[in-house]
């Protein structure tokens, strides 16, 4: 297996087309004004509401939500366009500060090797500017500690690699990022009303401003990065395009997450991970401790229906000794509460099948939660964005000089792109929220039960033998389609079964147990060496 860079080259830039105007300015042409010079512009690549010229015209596109599938698909059509004009009902932060619309980004996040990569291709030096700006690059598997649903998961050495930080941290140097881009411009405290155009060729959206003014915005490419929240099927269905498919799967579960400071000595801490484990009749309860800026720790717990945590801080280190192993309570003896405790409960897997619509328009692209909102204690929604954000940028560029935005069948193609990252992380979700207790939506079939038993005994032969951990890894992380779990390398390793024996505790080093014991000593020794 292949040891992943972060670094995978950026796609190249289309040959020919009018030459790129430069950050804050629009081309030539009865629509060039510049809304950056115009007042109250509030900063590069920013326009007060209302301030957005026309869109339309054959190298122009519209990106409905500006959080990061949003400023991802914006980074993947700025090569392509003379205009990308990113329309937000919320007004973004300047800085690594909360978004009202966004309850979800004070939980726990995780960046994989595979999301980081897609973005890093998208944006070059992302990653530089999220590590100097106080993001950790944990290695894996050596930098986590994770019981999974089998046993505990050795700390093999280094194949992958995830980015630990805040979502706001992320969400702000993406933003930065993108902003810069020359064409690319933010419309906030705006309202997407709906799509225009027919059942054939969608040609821009309805938005009203912060003015409560309505206006028509046209563009050769509109692309819904709108979230979980999507109307999308409903705009559709006003058009008389016929209903697309969804699933669900539900596990009822709910995050409780509380910020503390980590105690003097750990820094280069690793990741600690209790998952939780779906077979069976108890509910699920994880515990996750991840590392991030400032010398922070984020904690964040999760309980499916009949055992959810709560917003009380009292009870919070309680639910957490009540996970499947109380080594994060224990760590948290030694760490100091700066926040109190935020729930979210809406989790539920939803995936919209717009890749097996029968008939598609031209113009539209669906990318993110919009497609597919997926449990977050997997960890997976920023990558998949990531990667469908990616897969936008690929079909742009697949033709010598680039797809034309209004190219014939683009859109159906790139909805088909997108639909394979999404198709990687519904199955790792839904393969085992789907057998919790009290889970809603889709059941089970045969299929579905034959195919958890053998990830199963891939998650058992993982605890033991590093080839089947890697290819694991491989697959969680993004990195590689779900095929590589069936090769027939993997498939006898997995019939064989672990290596190794099982361990009896959590891998922490020396030092590091010192801050599960129960004594002040221990961590002062510890943090003075």
């Amino acid at each position: 297996m292949r040891q992943t860079s972060g670094q995978e080259p950026p796609l190249p830039r289309p040959a020919g087309g009018p030459e790129r105007p430069g950050p804050g300015r629009e081309g030539a042409g009865p629509d060039a004004a510049d809304p950056g010079t115009a007042p109250g512009h509030d900063g590069p690549g920013r326009d007060g509401p209302g301030r957005d010229g026309p869109a339309g015209g054959p190298r122009r596109a519209l990106v409905a939500g500006g959080g990061l599938a949003g400023l991802l698909a914006a980074a993947a059509l700025a090569p392509y366009a003379d205009r990308v004009t990113v329309v937000e009902r919320d007004a973004l932060p300047s800085g690594a500060e909360p978004r009202a619309f966004l309850p979800q980004a004070q939980h726990a996040h995780l960046l994989w090797s595979g999301g980081a990569e897609a973005i890093e291709g998208l944006l070059p030096g992302f990653t530089e500017r999220l590590l100097a700006a106080g993001a950790r690059r944990i290695p894996l598997t050596a930098g986590m500690v994770a019981l999974s649903p089998r046993g505990w998961y050795r700390r093999w050495r280094p194949t992958h690699f995830l980015i630990a930080c805040t979502r706001d941290l992320l969400d702000r140097v993406v933003r930065d990022q993108v902003l810069a881009l020359p064409g690319v411009r933010l419309l906030e405290r705006t309202q997407v009303l709906g799509l225009t155009g027919d059942r054939e060729r969608i040609t821009g959206l309805r938005v009203r401003t912060g003015d409560e003014a309505e206006r028509t915005l046209t563009a050769a490419l509109v692309v819904d990065a709108t979230g979980r929240g999507s109307r999308t099927p409903g705009w559709l269905a006003d058009l008389g395009i016929p209903d697309v498919a969804e699933a669900l799967v539900d596990s009822g579960l709910v995050y409780a997450s509380r910020m503390y400071r980590a105690p003097s000595g750990t820094e280069g801490f690793p990741v600690v991970n209790i998952q939780a484990a779906a077979r069976g009749t108890r509910p699920g309860r994880s515990a996750v401790i991840v590392p991030v800026e400032d010398g922070r720790w984020l904690v964040t717990l999760a309980g499916t229906r009949g055992s959810r945590p709560s917003g009380d801080a009292s009870a919070f280190e309680a639910f957490a000794r009540s996970a499947r192993h109380p080594v994060v309570a224990d760590l948290l003896e030694h760490a100091e509460p700066l926040t109190g405790v935020v729930t979210f409960g809406n989790t539920a897997n939803r995936r919209r099948y717009y890749e097996r619509a029968r008939a598609w328009p031209q113009g539209l692209v669906v990318i993110g939660d919009a497609v597919a909102g997926l449990n977050p204690v997997y960890g997976h929604g920023m990558s998949v964005a990531a990667q469908g954000a990616r897969a936008l940028a690929r079909e742009l560029g697949a033709g010598p000089a680039g797809r034309e935005l209004a190219a014939p069948g683009l859109a159906r193609r790139v909805q088909r792109a997108v639909a394979r990252p999404v198709s990687v992380a519904w199955d790792l979700a839904t393969g085992q929220d789907v057998f919790y207790p009290g889970s809603v939506g889709k059941r089970p079939t045969l299929a579905d039960r034959l195919t958890s038993r053998y990830v199963e005994r891939l998650i058992l032969t993982a605890t033991g033998d590093f080839r089947v951990a890697t290819a694991l890894t491989d697959v969680i992380t993004l990195s590689a389609p779900a095929t590589a779990l069936i090769q027939p390398g993997v498939l006898l390793r997995a019939l064989r079964g672990p290596r190794l024996p099982p361990l009896a505790g959590p891998p922490l080093t020396e030092r590091e147990l010192h801050f599960t014991r129960p004594t002040d000593a221990g961590v002062a020794e510890t943090a003075g060496t």
